[in-house]
């Protein structure tokens, strides 16, 4: 055991399964009931959710079919990653994902800032699934001709601005004509305008309600909808292939490189979801064996899926047209198959409802271990007697989740939930380096296949700089994105690492490719995520540090 009064004291893996297996005898433990398929199968409900379904339009709209290059760019990129987290729920399964990882590899202070982080990644995804939620069940009851009033179903915030434009006399697009509309009949309780998104509220609270009821239950709703929405996805692919104009297809990069990577974080927010699925490893019956295959697996039949679905959409209309938060359902409309889009609403509303009910059973499980370690408050890691799920845990993520999804409008959280994401994603990456290392990784039922990089890594450096020198974008680069500057140093200490350690070169790839993206990222997003960080290290230092286990 590390000197108990550092910051960056360890757990040893024998330590954490230890943990594990006493609270499990004090509490009755979780149910182990999930196999390779059940586990691929929460993954796609996690990865083919709200992204697909809204955050895809966007990109589209400012990359141009070129997206479905990025798709795979940030496939690869999470395939890097995946392998990095199949090694470690290889090598300590238990329910804390990164958090976990992060107590082996990094030490406690590390460990608390990647629990922090994915507290804000698992919530902020599921405010995002909530809202979208919302938008396409509100849809689907107007296609059966049912209308809920406007103030019930839209944000104050995108209400206030689209009557503000309407009062400036600025023309208003369709969406922001209903909003203002909203705005002008919403009631009053006072001079305060009653304004919220009940059914993104509402749709949290059931969700919750399932995932509090036990972890079988919540299985077998997941598969049934993922088979369904797997069939949506691929009916709109045949359906909508024999509709694709090759002529939309070009130009294929209409903004350029910039505008591509610009849809870099909704297209990371439609990938993210597969390490949500390393936060139940504790009710795996073979964690050890069937973590990493599941995760392979969801990833590569989730890619396959998201290219074709881009190609189609773009070659159907023009990629001018598609920043919609329906995208699917708008494409149909727009050719005249109006059933095709009912029946695309309708798959929707139960595709993202899967998506939600993955994120609210992630998030708890990773409280419920921050708590076990006594850097949480204890009743977080409550197991109910009855349906062994962490009850408190469960209820207090529904409430961190469905109040701001009742108030708040989806684009301000996209953006958030990426920082955080990609910074549990490159602290995974670089532990298992330090697995190898240490050793550790012998343990490891499952590992990154090793390709020596102790020359590959710095050569691809100086040829890389060499080439950005040489076209003169440096400057220019590094002046539009500071954050370019992190990225160059970080490939260079790397570079001498791994020719000093000879370093695994795919973990590598995976903290370069996660870090290039993490720069395309804007300045609110980082602002936002220090906040969050600053919060988090104040509730460290005033109750982790002194209450850890390892205290």
């Amino acid at each position: 055991m590390e000197n108990n009064s550092s910051l960056f004291r360890k757990k040893t893996v024998t330590q954490i399964l230890s943990d594990a297996h006493q609270a499990d005898q004090a509490s009755g433990g979780l149910k182990k009931i999930l196999g390779v398929r059940d586990l691929v199968s929460l993954g796609i409900a996690a990865i083919v959710g709200a992204g697909i379904f809204s955050t895809i339009g966007l990109a589209s709209f400012n990359g141009g079919p070129a997206v479905s290059l990025l798709f795979v760019f940030t496939a690869v990129a999470c395939v890097f990653t995946a392998l990095s987290y199949a090694q470690f729920a290889s090598t300590v399964p238990v329910s804390g994902s990164a958090y976990t990882y992060a107590y082996v590899a990094f030490g406690e202070l590390f460990a608390w800032i990647i629990g922090w982080a994915l507290i804000l990644e698992y919530a902020v995804s599921n405010m995002v699934v909530a809202i979208s939620w919302s938008r396409y069940f509100v849809t689907m009851l107007a296609g059966f001709g049912v209308v809920l009033p406007g103030w019930l179903t839209i944000d104050p915030g995108s209400a206030a601005e689209a009557f503000a434009k309407l009062q400036t006399g600025e023309v208003l697009t369709t969406a922001e004509q209903a909003a203002a509309l909203a705005y002008q009949t919403a009631p009053l309780l006072g001079d305060l305008r009653i304004i919220f998104d009940l059914p993104a509220g509402l749709i949290t609270v059931l969700v919750t309600a399932l995932v509090y009821i036990g972890i079988k239950e919540s299985r077998t709703a997941s598969n049934i909808m993922v088979v369904l929405k797997i069939g949506v996805v691929l009916l709109v692919i045949f359906a909508g292939a024999f509709y694709v104009k090759p002529e939309n297809w070009t130009p294929f990069a209409p903004n350029g490189v910039g505008g591509v990577l610009s849809g870099v974080a909704a297209v990371f927010f439609a990938f993210i979801g597969f390490d949500s699925i390393s936060t139940t490893a504790e009710e795996c019956k073979n964690p050890q064996r069937d973590l990493p295959r599941a995760m392979i697996y969801c990833l590569l039949i989730c890619t396959v899926l998201y290219v074709l679905i881009t190609l189609v959409l773009t070659g159907m209309v023009n990629y001018k047209e598609l920043n919609v938060a329906d995208p699917l359902a708008f494409v149909f409309e727009r050719i005249g198959l109006d059933f095709m889009a009912g029946v695309i609403s309708v798959s929707a509303v139960i595709a993202i409802t899967s998506a939600l009910l993955v994120y609210q059973l992630g998030q708890p499980r990773i409280w419920m271990t921050m708590s076990r370690d006594g850097l949480l408050w204890k009743k977080f890691a409550t197991i109910h007697p009855k349906y062994q799920t962490p009850s408190f845990a469960t209820i207090i993520t529904g409430i961190v989740v469905a109040v701001p999804a009742l108030f708040f409008k989806m684009d301000f959280f996209v953006d958030l939930t990426s920082v955080g994401t990609f910074f549990a994603f490159i602290l995974v990456c670089g532990g298992v380096l330090y697995l190898d290392h240490t050793g550790i990784s012998a343990q490891s039922k499952f590992r990154v296949p090793y390709v020596n990089g102790k020359y590959i890594i710095g050569v691809f450096f100086v040829a890389a700089f060499a080439y950005t020198l040489y076209n003169g974008h440096l400057l220019e680069a590094v002046a539009d994105k500071p954050l370019l500057v992190v990225f160059w140093l970080t490939w260079a200490v790397l570079s001498v690492l791994g020719y000093r350690h000879r370093f695994s070169l795919l973990p590598v790839m995976g903290i370069l490719t996660n870090l290039y993206l993490m720069t395309e990222l804007g300045a609110s997003n980082w602002l936002i995520f220090v906040i969050w960080l600053v919060i988090g290290l104040v509730i460290y230092f005033a109750y982790g540090y002194r209450k850890s286990k390892l205290a």
